[in-house]
């Protein structure tokens, strides 16, 4: 009997755990549901019960073959779930540990490795970056005669330097090295400083193309594999490489990457020597865990991969709301970090509270992923009460349609388009909407907010209609693309 006294709350703790266990697969469940049937178009109509829509049916409305989420919540994984085909070749399934093509989200994470000598005292923020830089040094100019491209203006995008972004090598091109790139000797222009350092806020892929050199420079490792030694294990983060081209032996369960209008791109993905700036694989589960290693060190001071003060540097607002890598801001006073990615056929994006740890992870593997994206974050914001993604709403209102018909007929894009010329779209009235069909056969059904205004409810897009002295037509598009009626 007395064995059977021992074991009795031994039993019962083994029960309780258990029940609670229970509880609380079922809670990620619930909100998993939830979170997958509550999907939000960006464009409300004032006075209307808001639709929900299921995140599979909207995966084959915008042409996004795969998608994988991660969720975080005080500074825990909460859930992560992987949707669709991989590869539409070979039928392959998205799991939690599908590597995605970060795009951009990159940038902030090769952003520790420079952060990271930096606490070590091996570089400086605010010096001249010219300084560690060996076969490869920044054009002098008139516009660094008196400012200095400086570590802390590359990782903000103040530095002054050129090219935006990265289009990627397909399998067929050659890999270019690092220098080529700089020398604009690949397939994008020379990287340069073409206006005054520190004077303004411009988005430079370049620029972080520079950093990935000095990090090499100065550690006399590649960024590959200073990452995979220095940075990536700090945070746990196994399942992550910044590999360009990515080794044979970690493509056993990689997603493809997909056109907007859902075909495979040849060579299943481009490759990218701007590591820093477009080069890491990755999943969303590991992307939570530098989330989580940044707000463990800024709000609870836990030693990690960088100390409290450089997190608290690399969190602080420079130009355009911008850190040390991440972007910023601000909802009801709360601090938020994170980054989008866009590489060919992979859209991205991520997010974190600074002080409570929880935060979002979508990767898709679409270019038409960024939609689709937009209505999950909409849908996590409103379900854990988040307040970050929410609808905007419009007035809609009536017009007969022989109002309307004075706008039927094919207008004219302003200017030449690369690869198309002349850009015409097809307008006609249904139902009270103005529908355009542009050269690509995409579709927009613009509503009426106002007698000359009209908005595309389920794309966002918003066109003002005007007309001059004289009568003549034209619909300016999204406060910048201008198309005039022609004559048939």
């Amino acid at each position: 009997m007395r064995k059977i006294s021992l074991l009795l709350p031994l039993f019962v703790l083994l029960v309780s755990c258990k029940k609670e266990q229970t509880k609380q697969v079922k809670s990620v469940d619930n909100d998993i549901n939830a979170i997958e049937n509550g999907l939000l178009k960006e464009i409300q109509v004032k006075g209307d019960t808001p639709e929900l829509f299921n995140l599979e049916e909207r995966m084959k409305v915008h042409n996004v073959p795969g998608v994988s989420i991660a969720v975080i919540e005080n500074g825990k994984l909460k859930w992560a779930k992987g949707y669709g085909i991989a590869n539409t070749n070979t039928n392959q399934k998205v799991d939690v540990n599908t590597l995605f093509q970060a795009g951009s989200i990159s940038k902030p994470i090769a952003a520790l490795a420079a952060l990271k000598l930096v606490d070590e005292g091996k570089l400086n923020l605010d010096e001249d970056v010219s300084k560690h830089l060996k076969s490869w040094k920044v054009p002098d100019s008139k516009f660094t005669d008196t400012e200095k491209v400086t570590l802390r203006r590359l990782l903000t995008h103040t530095a002054g330097m050129t090219v935006h972004g990265f289009p990627g090598y397909t399998q067929k091109d050659s890999f270019p090295s690092i220098n080529t790139v700089l020398n604009g000797k690949g397939n994008t222009p020379a990287i340069f400083v073409d206006t005054t350092p520190g004077s303004m806020w411009r988005y430079s892929g370049g620029g972080y193309t520079v950093m990935e050199k000095i990090v090499e420079d100065m550690t006399g490792l590649s960024l590959e594999d200073y990452m995979a030694e220095y940075i990536l294990p700090q945070m746990d983060m196994t399942n992550s490489t910044y590999s360009q081209p990515l080794k044979e032996s970690m493509q056993n369960n990689v997603s493809a990457a997909y056109y907007g209008d859902g075909k495979i791109i040849e060579g299943l993905w481009h490759n990218y020597p701007e590591q820093a700036a477009a080069g890491l694989w990755t999943t969303p589960s590991d992307l939570a865990k530098y989330l989580i290693e940044i707000h463990n060190i800024y709000e609870n001071g836990v030693e990690g991969v960088l100390s409290k003060k450089m997190v608290t540097q690399m969190l602080t607002k420079d130009k355009n709301n911008w850190g040390l890598g991440p972007s910023l801001r601000e909802n009801n006073n709360a601090l938020i970090f994170g980054h989008g990615g866009k590489n060919a056929g992979f859209t991205n994006d991520m997010m974190a509270f600074a002080k409570s740890g929880d935060g979002v992870i979508v990767m898709t593997s679409a270019d038409n992923g960024g939609r689709l994206i937009g209505e999950v974050l909409r849908s996590v914001s409103k379900y854990y009460d988040w307040g970050t993604h929410n609808p905007r709403e419009v007035n809609i209102i009536q017009i007969p349609n022989d109002e309307l018909e004075k706008y039927t007929g094919k207008y004219l894009l302003d200017f030449q388009v690369p690869d198309i010329g002349n850009y015409i779209i097809d307008v006609t009235i249904v139902d009270g909407k103005i529908r355009a069909v542009d050269p690509d056969n995409e579709i927009n059904l613009f509503s009426p907010t106002e007698k000359t205004k009209f908005i595309d409810l389920d794309k966002g897009d918003r066109v003002e209609v005007k007309t001059d002295d004289k009568g003549s037509i034209s619909f300016l598009l999204n406060g910048q693309y201008n198309f005039n009626k022609i004559n048939e």
